[in-house]
């Protein structure tokens, strides 16, 4: 009895059919969705809600986190996109060129992450140049959070489409 086949034989590899790739997808949005320019969405709320010193930690969080990440993008900007031009492109190419189906699960996770993390810098330079504070603030961060919602939810759908695709892609070969 071969036992590598035996466990490979119940342990489907492709990226689309495996669970491991569905939990991960709907665990990146419900994180990326939940927390908003590093700061929990539930603390907008309760900032909204109850103000005083939790709209005040608000405010000092959203004032740290933007600054970071503007930071970081006047440091190594240039830097950053060009790695990840590269790796996108690279997985594009493998996934969608040679047919690797590891290439396209990962591109289709983390090429709408680049969008939301462009529009989390458009937000957070503009947080920093406006300087908006209560409403103004929460209804911003509201804002980004139903966009990046969007995102996901376009995301997901196409990701869905494309593993069914494959999928049956796979179901086709065995049936020839």
């Amino acid at each position: 009895m071969d036992w590598y086949k035996t466990v490979f034989g119940l342990i489907d590899l492709r990226s689309f059919s495996n669970l491991w790739f569905w939990i991960t997808l709907a665990v990146l949005w419900s994180t990326t969705s939940h927390w908003v320019l590093g700061v929990p969405f539930d603390m907008v709320t309760r900032a909204r809600k109850h103000g005083g010193q939790v709209a005040q930690d608000l405010h000092d969080l959203v004032g740290i986190n933007t600054r970071r990440l503007l930071f970081i993008a006047q440091v190594s900007g240039m830097w950053l996109i060009a790695i990840i031009t590269f790796c996108l492109t690279t997985l594009a190419v493998l996934g969608f060129v040679y047919s690797v189906q590891f290439a396209q699960a990962v591109f289709l996770l983390l090429a709408p992450m680049t969008i939301v993390g462009a529009l989390s810098l458009s937000a957070a330079r503009h947080i920093t140049t406006v300087q908006p504070e209560g409403e103004d603030l929460y209804r911003r961060l509201s804002h980004l959070r139903i966009v990046v919602q969007a995102i996901g939810m376009v995301s997901i759908f196409i990701t869905s489409l494309w593993g069914m695709w494959q999928n049956m892609q796979v179901f086709n070969g065995w049936a020839n």
